[in-house]
């Protein structure tokens, strides 16, 4: 839906705005009431000059300027109304609503339709993402749950035996639930800002070993390898279970994009003219057009497993794998490689208080 130019009947084209060099609505008011008073003044002095009576040439003189005012001053408080008019549309929920501006808009009130128009698109992109969000979680939450009340049922009639292997299908389905209810709590601490930091002194190179070990139990029997080159002396600050989340996010996703068989590369040095911890994760062949780069970090955006086919997932885990890193003073950005994708990871070495 495109963005609907609003005007209401009180903001017709046929209100005039005679004065329209001045970048200040004041300025432009100061302006109308002098040339007000001036022609009523002067029209006042042309006919008490030609013999008219005081009591009738004042009472005309003020109708004229009142109308003269009046005119003029409708062209001056239009896009005010047009801004009722469009906070009005906006409150019964329509968000595409917009308040033209053209070359002459630079007073206060242009500032002020220009900030409308901006809060405007932020509520609807904050709107769609609503309207997405809901959309993606009922799909997410549909498929293990429909999945599971399948098995179920099949067990419950005796259509399946309840095989190691089927309850591990089960345990599969609950896992996935797990995940999406935890991404869904990040993402709750995320909108509202709220997330703590237990911070503690830790070797790197330990920390990404118990980070990755869980990774490659649950990569199956896709055979991939992770190398992990990283100095083992390497000391940093920071809240193990948020990097935890960042580094798992990250590796992951290198390894649902790798093929089966492939290797992920996480190579790790420090910066010590910056004095940071710079990680980059590397799954080999594929590449992130420049582009996209910045796409894949939005919430619920998903990377292509192919020419025009989404990964699975909820895609939150780039993004809350970035509000991790920012909680430490850090970033994640994908950064041009010739082996494959790279994300880089960049971490300060000791943490400050944000």
């Amino acid at each position: 839906m495109g963005n609907r130019q609003y005007r209401s009947q009180g903001a017709r084209r046929t209100d005039v705005r005679p004065i329209i060099v001045f970048h200040s609505l004041k300025m432009e008011l100061s302006a109308l009431i002098a040339i007000a008073t001036a022609i009523a003044f002067a029209m006042c002095w042309f006919l008490l000059k030609f013999g008219w009576s005081g009591w009738i040439a004042m009472p005309i003189t003020l109708v004229v300027a009142l109308g003269i005012t009046y005119t003029f001053s409708r062209g001056l408080t239009a896009r005010l109304r047009q801004l009722r008019d469009a906070a009005e549309a906006m409150t019964e929920g329509d968000y595409t609503v917009r308040v033209p501006l053209d070359d002459a808009s630079h007073d206060e009130v242009g500032q002020l339709a220009r900030s409308f128009n901006e809060m405007a698109a932020e509520l609807q992109h904050a709107d769609q993402m609503r309207r997405d969000m809901v959309a993606n979680v009922s799909h997410e939450l549909r498929t293990p749950v429909s999945a599971l009340q399948a098995q179920v049922e099949n067990m419950a009639d005796g259509v399946t035996e309840p095989t190691p292997a089927n309850l591990e299908g089960i345990l599969n389905q609950t896992q996935r639930l797990s995940d999406l209810i935890a991404f869904l709590l990040d993402l709750s601490r995320m909108e509202a800002g709220a997330a703590s930091l237990d911070v503690e002194r830790f070797n790197f190179a330990e920390f990404l070993d118990d980070t990755v070990e869980p990774l490659e139990l649950a990569d199956g029997g896709h055979a991939h390898d992770i190398q992990i080159h990283v100095p083992s002396a390497i000391m940093m600050e920071g809240d193990q279970d948020r990097l935890r989340q960042l580094f798992t996010n990250i590796i992951g996703n290198a390894l649902k994009h790798s093929p089966d068989g492939s290797s992920v590369l996480v190579e790790t040095h420090e910066d010590e003219d910056h004095g940071t911890v710079v990680t980059n994760v590397v799954n080999f062949g594929s590449q992130i057009s420049p582009e996209e780069r910045s796409d894949i970090f939005r919430r619920f955006v998903k990377g292509k497993t192919g020419p025009g086919t989404e990964s699975g997932g909820t895609g939150l885990g780039l993004s809350i794998a970035r509000w991790a890193a920012q909680l430490h003073g850090g970033t994640v950005k994908v950064v041009d490689d010739s082996r494959g994708v790279d994300f880089e990871i960049t971490l300060p070495k000791y943490h400050i208080e944000q």
